[in-house]
């Protein structure tokens, strides 16, 4: 398993992985799940994969030379001219490894699995960023109000970056609500794990020029996972306890009496049946 997350803003793209990968409990290893592909001052493109280590390495190694067809002849990641033509190619990519490896997955039980978030720009175009899927499809961050994507272990780091992160927030804050949804994920899933990936682009640089790579000892995450659970405690603390009772009155969860037809509902009792 894995956790990548992704981020479309006005201000640039933020891309966060992990490197843990399992087959087993005494198999775990860490695979770098970041790949760049940049033509600087031309675009640059950056690919996040989870699902089968296998297939992911297959995708990323034949997306530098795949092509599709196009008017003006065979088209590639290199020379295409949107990112939505780019998206195209990786959803083919992933298509030809589907038909050339998943039957004989499917004879070993296994099942093609491989879930991708790409993104990034080429030159006279805006930033774009999407979720590719196993079956070659793909679908648009900002399309519907979403500005970021997924995948992987998600659902631990999703909560707060649903209340924290809108196209306007600047690149250094969505940065570090990255960092914490991956230190909620690391927190409550072992499948997922150090050392992380980073990369901030800059709208319109057209250069990945921040790239981290942070371990057990960066001194800021660190911080981060001392400092969120603390404040976490904190806030939780802060909040006061339901109020219960007839005198309750400020923060009280039991509500004055409802009339006869809104009466909330009571315990079911067992009755012992009569003796026949």
């Amino acid at each position: 398993m894995t956790y990548c997350v992704a981020m479309r803003l006005n201000a640039g793209l933020v891309f966060l992985s992990d490197s843990r990968t399992n087959a087993g409990l005494d198999q775990i290893s860490t695979f770098r799940k970041m790949t760049v592909y940049e033509q600087p001052g031309d675009r640059s493109m950056v690919m996040l994969s989870a699902g089968n280590l296998a297939i992911t390495q297959s995708v990323r190694q034949l997306l530098r030379t795949e092509t599709i067809e196009s008017p003006e002849g065979p088209v590639s990641i290199w020379n295409c001219k949107s990112m939505f033509d780019a998206a195209r190619i990786v959803g083919a990519t992933v298509r030809k490894v589907y038909e050339r490896d998943a039957d004989s997955l499917k004879n070993f039980g296994i099942e093609f699995n491989v879930n991708l978030i790409f993104g990034g720009q080429i030159r006279g175009e805006t930033m774009r960023l999407f979720n590719v899927y196993a079956a070659g499809n793909f679908v648009e961050a900002g399309m519907d109000g979403v500005c970021y994507f997924q995948i992987g272990e998600s659902k631990y780091g999703k909560p707060i970056i649903d209340r924290v992160v809108t196209p306007t927030t600047p690149l250094e804050q969505a940065a570090k609500c990255a960092l914490v949804s991956m230190d909620s994920t690391l927190k409550s899933n072992l499948s997922v794990g150090l050392p992380l990936d980073m990369l901030i682009y800059e709208a319109d640089s057209l250069h990945a020029s921040r790239i981290i790579h942070i371990d057990e000892s960066n001194s800021y995450f660190r911080m981060i996972r001392t400092t969120w659970g603390q404040r976490l405690r904190e806030v939780f603390e802060s909040i006061p306890n339901p109020a219960w009772g007839p005198d309750a009155t400020e923060h009280a969860l039991s509500q004055p009496p409802a009339q006869p037809e809104q009466q909330a509902l009571h315990p079911i009792r067992k009755v012992q049946a009569p003796d026949a």
